[in-house]
């Protein structure tokens, strides 16, 4: 799986969302045992604990998470969040 595709996937489950995905390390050319690190921004977030803002995340990923990403890892925020903090 692409990150391209991976950020489509969940932005298009999570409310007013904005994901950029990486890969943080080197992966072959079908993106085989790759580790992929995400930023998510959303005010689907507000109110919610770290663990429940990334079920949210694991949810939009749904079956993905098991069959075409090795790896993930999250850094999610609220809007107001991620513009106090950017991407420290």
């Amino acid at each position: 799986m692409h990150p391209a595709e991976i950020e489509a996937t969940i932005e298009a489950a999570i409310e007013d969302c904005e994901a950029t995905v990486t890969t943080p390390r080197s992966v072959d050319q079908n993106f085989e045992d790759a580790h992929f690190a995400a930023v998510v921004v959303s005010p689907a977030f507000a109110g919610k604990r770290l663990v429940a803002q990334h079920q949210l995340v694991y949810d939009a990923l749904g079956e993905a998470m098991t069959t075409d990403i090795h790896a993930i890892e999250l850094q999610t925020y609220t809007p107001e969040a991620y513009a106090e903090h950017g991407d420290d």
